[in-house]
């Protein structure tokens, strides 16, 4: 609590003295943007790009954006009277492995977002405007979390590895095995061979 004496001197100072005193409870990322000069502004719209260093990395269990990548949006704010719609497009490479033959893939991500940053906090609204900032990280992982494939391949036509040796079949085209010997027949393969030649001979 400020003292009078504080108090007069904030006063003197002028209104911004005395929001210098409060705390922000903001947690900036490198996703945060301020929307300060559109806030309670209809009708207002600022275009921003943004090249973000992936901070920690996302993605599924077999492919994802790592951390460092460069995530790149280009992103659209409108202020309405109820918040600011966020409108952006986001690219980025994805880096896993191709399910069928385990080698490393890396696919090229672009993905679309709409979502309204409300002013209310409002159990309605998924996303709101937080000290004059919106905070579009969540938003992006969604969207680009929800793009990547389930089971990424390196190409269409992927023949995977070989059952019983696995060598990846792409690399030899010509790559095949003899067919096993059926255990039942295994041992009367080599009866040809103990016949005595005279009992061949009277056959």
């Amino acid at each position: 609590m400020l003292t009078l004496a504080e108090l007069g001197n904030s006063r003197m100072l002028g209104r911004g003295a005395v929001e210098s005193s409060l705390v922000s409870h903001l947690k900036k990322t490198p996703y945060t943007v301020s929307v300060v000069d559109l806030v309670h502004r209809p009708g207002e719209m600022r275009e921003k790009v943004l090249d973000i260093s992936e901070p920690e990395g996302f993605g599924n269990a077999v492919i994802g954006v790592k951390q460092g990548s460069n995530v790149h949006i280009d992103v659209r704010l409108e202020s309405l009277h109820d918040g600011i719609l966020v409108s952006g497009t986001v690219d980025v490479d994805a880096e896993g492995e191709c399910v069928r033959c385990l080698t490393d893939v890396s696919l090229p991500v672009e993905v679309e977002f709409q979502e309204l940053f409300a002013y209310s906090e409002d159990e309605a609204f998924d996303y709101t405007v937080h000290e004059d900032h919106v905070d579009l990280e969540p938003v992006v992982r969604d969207a680009v979390v929800l793009a990547l494939p389930f089971q990424p391949v390196c190409q269409a036509d992927c023949l995977g590895l070989c059952p019983q040796c696995g060598v990846r079949l792409l690399d030899n085209p010509g790559h095949q095995h003899e067919a096993p010997v059926d255990p039942r027949w295994a041992a009367l393969a080599g009866l040809d061979a103990e016949v005595p030649q005279d009992d061949t001979e009277k056959r």
